[in-house]
């Protein structure tokens, strides 16, 4: 609620009937402040704008397609970490050579962060990776293959 600072008997002019504003409906309505809302400000209230709202007009900035913005939907290695063994069970992800074999990819990630703790040997085919979670998993006794990346053999 706004403080009032000063009295209200300020306002009160010779505590009378009209307060000093007439006696047919003066001071009331909205034609004393000029208009509801944004009326005006291309008129009357123009001095207002350039003051307190200079960038109230005009357009500001553009607004990239949406096929041109690319999203991160990322996933930790912890969490990779911990689900190996439940998506092996499920057939989801398949074993060579002693690693488990996850496509991050094709899961509908496209990067992989590197929080939490990596115990299994994983082989993560991902878009991007972090180099915090690429030395976790090599830690760990896996390997990253990265999608669109020339392998040299």
């Amino acid at each position: 609620m706004v403080v009032r600072r000063r009295k209200k008997s300020r306002k009160l002019q010779g505590r009378t009937r009209s307060m000093g504003w007439g006696r047919i409906g003066q001071h009331r309505k909205s034609g004393s402040r000029g208009g509801f809302g944004a009326v005006g400000f291309h008129k009357h209230k123009w001095i207002w704008v350039l003051k307190y709202a200079p960038n109230w007009y005009g357009k500001h900035g553009f607004t990239r397609p949406p096929e041109v913005v690319s999203r991160v939907n990322a996933i930790n290695v912890g969490e990779l970490d911990e689900l190996a063994k439940h998506l092996l069970s499920r057939n989801l992800v398949y074993k060579e050579d002693d690693k488990i074999v996850i496509d991050v990819a094709s899961m509908g990630f496209n990067k992989v962060l590197g929080r939490g703790r990596v115990t299994l040997p994983l082989k993560i085919i991902t878009k991007s990776i972090t180099e915090n979670a690429r030395r976790k998993i090599e830690e760990a006794g896996g390997e990253v293959v990265l999608l669109g990346e020339i392998k040299e053999e």
